[in-house]
């Protein structure tokens, strides 16, 4: 049995020409096992664990100094040459007098062998040298190794320092049969040429959120392996089923799919829905299914059943007019009446539909604008997830790239996984797997609904957004017109609280009772009086909106003005 050994021991002493080399933590500097950097990362070796080595390379060279202790590093290149001492490295205190043999040594002159040989000698570099390039002591020199190991679960080659403390003992001839396991994501199967089909076995569950409202994502647990069979080539569609009793579906379709589909008129609230639904389609007739009775005469009167076709969009040519929809009223016995429709016209239409036609999704995404609604026919089989469903709203067209998969146990239970949304840690087990990928794959998946709110933002949008509807030019002038009133009503309320305040201080506060004071506005400012002290008025801030071209500045009274008011004053006391 090999003997326990430190890492860096274990090391120097490996012959290069052996590799790869399996060893065994045996024991660190904690009891359960040592956290050290590794390549930049907190690797944890743990007593147990197996390190594959696979290649060994100096990277530094520690001289230290016999007689002081002091340490310095060595270039790898150093040209120096070393000199082995005779003495042993715990030399015994040196005689006064030499003896015979002590001289003999000393008048023998030593070989001197460069750093290289130095280090591939065990014998050379375990004993003290002596280089006249360095100084006249002695020396000791330790060298260190960058070490390149494969380690269970780590993705990439490990690097680790051979100064680590550790103890290893070999197990190189006992490990044959032990296979190193390298994780890899599901995305990175992607890049790899030539690897399908493969067997993988999961080494963790998804921690994204979920994606499927299917059974086979229970499987995808720690353990559970798979057979990958091929990449997908289908194209998807994005489809909503409508809604019915609170609920709503969503579905990710497949482009393998043999159901039928039939077109389904759109609903539309107002005219400025028509515009995009417009420029999608080359031809647009719509049934009115609510009344509309304008005020201004310019526009028309619609009434409910009346079968209008959207011909353009006539944009406004100034500010103060209404861009509008041109539009035929079909008024019976091949009488079309041309109108103009204003877009913020709020009234209820339905698409008249006349196809009759039956599409499978291919034809379905062809022929129709998405998104569409479409009402499903027939079905796709007796296990068809939208054989509950009615009508269903086709979306968006999706080109993602999935795996056909299936769970080695059940091979039944086959699915398609893709990368980019359920990106899973697995490895390969290298067991083999059968060549024909399987055909029992279901071609409708539900979405989970917080992974399709997640889908629809990374979906590009390329719907126009619906106009906006213009300003109406009698709001803006009755809005102006309100502006007016109240600046107005502000500068008279002024004056009159003004006025009041004055007659309060020359009348007293026994006049007249608070509560006989006409009140003007209840917004107002009001005056409160108090019997123990005569309140001095203050004076507001000037109303913006009150204009008046008079002279008088209110915070200085003139005498004359105090005379009026005090008869003003004076006159309200006889009534």
């Amino acid at each position: 049995m090999a003997s326990v050994v430190s890492f860096h021991h274990y090391i120097c002493h490996l012959d290069l020409s052996s590799l790869p080399r399996v060893v065994k933590i045996y024991s660190g500097v904690y009891f359960q096992g040592s956290v050290y950097e590794v390549s930049g990362s907190e690797c944890c070796l743990s007593t147990g664990d197996l390190i594959k080595i696979v290649d060994v390379q100096l990277q530094n060279i520690t001289c230290k100094n016999v007689n002081d202790g002091h340490t310095f590093e060595l270039p790898l290149n150093f040209k120096g040459l070393f000199e082995p001492s005779q003495d042993p490295p715990h030399r015994k205190p040196k005689k006064l007098f030499p003896s015979a043999n002590s001289l003999s040594r000393a008048s023998y002159k030593q070989k001197l062998y460069t750093l290289q040989e130095i280090l591939q000698s065990e014998a050379l570099w375990q004993k003290r040298l002596k280089c006249a390039e360095i100084g006249s002591s002695e020396f000791e020199i330790y060298p260190v190794y960058k070490v390149e190991a494969i380690m269970h679960y780590r993705n990439d080659v490990v690097k680790i320092n051979s100064m680590l403390d550790v103890e290893v003992i070999d197990i190189t001839e006992e490990s044959q049969h032990i296979h190193f396991i390298k994780p890899l994501m599901l995305s990175q199967v992607l890049t790899m040429d030539k690897v399908l089909p493969v067997e993988a076995e999961v080494l963790g569950a998804p921690v994204s959120p979920p994606v499927f409202q299917s059974d086979w994502m229970s499987y995808l647990y720690k353990g559970c392996r798979i057979h990958i069979h091929n990449q997908a080539s289908s194209w998807k569609i994005l489809a909503t089923s409508r809604k019915s009793k609170g609920h709503t579906g969503h579905f990710l379709i497949s482009s393998n799919y043999k159901g039928r589909f039939r077109q389904c008129p759109r609903q539309f609230s107002s005219t400025s829905e028509l515009v995009p639904a417009l420029a999608t389609t080359k031809k647009l007739q719509v049934v009115v299914t609510k009344d509309y009775e304008s005020s201004d005469d310019d526009f028309p009167l619609l009434s409910i059943g009346d079968r209008l076709e959207l011909q353009t969009l006539v944009r406004a040519r100034s500010p103060s007019a209404t861009d509008t929809l041109v539009c035929y009223r079909d008024n019976g016995d091949e009488d079309k009446e041309l109108i103009h429709l204003p877009l913020f016209l709020e009234a209820g239409f339905v698409e008249d539909v006349r196809d009759k036609r039956k599409y499978t999704l291919a034809e379905a995404v062809e022929h129709l604008r998405l998104p569409c609604e479409v009402k499903l026919v027939s079905g796709d089989g007796a296990f068809d997830v939208l054989s509950t469903v009615s009508v269903l709203t086709l979306e968006a067209q999706i080109k993602e790239d999935f795996f056909t998969a299936s769970l080695a146990n059940e091979p039944g239970l086959t699915f398609e996984i893709p990368p980019k949304w359920l990106d899973i840690s697995l490895f390969f087990t290298g067991r083999p797997v059968r060549a024909t990928p399987p055909s029992n794959i279901p071609s409708v998946e539900e979405l989970t609904e917080s992974f399709y709110y997640d889908l629809l933002k990374q979906l590009p949008n390329n719907a126009a957004a619906p106009p906006r509807p213009p300003k109406r030019m009698n709001s803006t002038l009755e809005k102006r017109h309100q502006k007016t009133t109240e600046g107005k009503t502000a500068g008279e309320t002024f004056k009159r609280q003004f006025s009041t305040s004055q007659n309060s201080r020359f009348l007293g506060p026994k006049s007249r009772s608070a509560s006989h004071l006409p009140l003007i506005n209840p917004n107002e400012y009001t005056i409160e009086y108090r019997p123990e002290k005569l309140q001095t008025p203050t004076i507001p801030c000037k109303p913006t909106a009150f204009h008046d071209d008079s002279d008088h500045d209110y915070e200085e009274i003139n005498e004359e003005v105090k005379g009026i008011v005090h008869k003003m004053g004076r006159a309200s006391i006889k009534h």
